[in-house]
């Protein structure tokens, strides 16, 4: 199973406020621990919202909205794909973590669909085209 991991913004990383030496070394330690154990896939930390946008769908029309966005609670601040063999195994490497904020703060932990999820709906067509992606993706990656 991969799992999203979604570090949750504060106050602080909305700011920009970047972390010092010391909380970096602690979570490139806990880093170089998931990928030793096969489980990270990837991880980055995010801009604060202000530099970003959404962009609304409503029928066919679109609207952009320029960041930054009010509920902080409400952001993602960074975020790390794993592999892990059931929730409980990522839950447990969230516990490991080094707080990821000088704060208080929250991780939340998302299953990412896989093409069984989706039944009958994935045709084999659109199966072996979602393939074919990945393979172009993770080949401009390498």
């Amino acid at each position: 199973m991969r799992f999203m991991i979604l570090v949750k913004a504060t106050a602080d990383s909305e700011a920009g406020i970047l972390p010092t030496e010391a909380e970096f070394a602690a979570m490139g330690q806990f880093n170089e621990e998931l990928v030793k154990a096969g489980v990270m896939e990837a991880g980055e930390g995010l801009h604060p919202s202000r530099k970003g946008a959404r962009v609304q769908f409503s029928g066919k029309d679109r609207r952009v909205v320029d960041g930054p966005f009010a509920e902080t609670k409400e952001l993602v601040a960074g975020f790390w794909i794993w592999k892990c063999a059931s929730l409980q195994e990522a839950i447990d490497w969230v516990k490991r973590c080094p707080n990821p904020m000088r704060s208080d703060s929250e991780i939340e932990i998302r299953q990412i669909y896989s093409a069984e999820d989706f039944g009958d709906a994935l045709t084999p067509e659109l199966k072996a085209q979602e393939e074919r992606l990945r393979v172009q993706v993770e080949g401009k990656s390498a």
